[in-house]
């Protein structure tokens, strides 16, 4: 969508409700195209970029003073769009490293690692960015802002910094040709393997289908 149809005329482009919601609505229309999978092989890169790109967005949000919304309580927007279809598309494209771990708070070190899946966190994140969007196209800018900063603080700024390591770690592996090292404890809805099993076949896929899409070739 260009800025035309995004915002009116009037408004100005250094603004910063309006460089924001550019860069979510630039997020939406890019996830939104990478899980059409018409290039499953640059899926973990395109999305690494775009996350990355998206927590600017959220690190100016995070920065910005407590923005207060116009009225006491939030207008109804209307029933939440469908991210079903692509959830289970990422899930797809993601197979082989959709599952990752996670530790919700990184100052709370007793608190075990728990399995998430990027395609979910990926739909959440695409759920709560919609959210603020359709305040912001009627027109209820302050709202929008209100519900992207809240929303960057208690759900889509902690995901998102998530799967951008999950991401990372996924590059990493496959660019030092380091296979990876445990899947124990982690539910990938696969039969029980064992370590050295699980070892192996996660770092065949991942060289299968992520590496050879990058350049990398078995063995280098």
């Amino acid at each position: 969508m260009s800025d035309a149809t995004l915002h009116a005329t009037s408004q100005n482009p250094d603004d910063f409700a309006v460089q924001v919601a550019d860069q979510v609505e630039s997020f939406l229309v890019a996830v939104t195209e990478v899980a059409r999978g018409d290039e499953p092989g640059s899926t973990v890169p395109f999305l690494l970029l775009e996350i990355s790109q998206l927590l600017l967005a959220g690190g100016r949000l995070g920065a910005h003073e407590d923005i207060v919304p116009d009225d006491r309580y939030e207008p109804d927007p209307g029933p939440e769009p469908d991210v079903d279809g692509v959830r289970e598309n990422f899930a797809r494209l993601l197979e082989p490293v959709d599952v990752y771990s996670e530790v919700f708070d990184p100052y709370e070190p007793r608190k075990a690692p728990v399995p998430a899946r990027i395609s979910d966190d990926l739909a959440d994140i695409i759920t709560d960015l919609r959210h603020g969007m359709v305040h912001y196209r009627a027109g209820r800018t302050t709202e929008a802002l209100w519900w992207w900063q809240f929303s960057y603080f208690s759900n889509w700024g902690p995901t998102a910094s998530a799967v951008l390591r999950a991401l990372q770690s996924v590059l990493i592996h496959v660019r030092l040709n380091q296979p990876l090292e445990e899947l124990d404890g982690l539910d990938t809805d696969q039969s029980p393997m064992g370590d050295e099993t699980l070892e192996f076949e996660a770092g065949r896929v991942m060289a299968e289908e992520i590496g050879g899409p990058l350049g990398m070739r078995p063995g280098s």
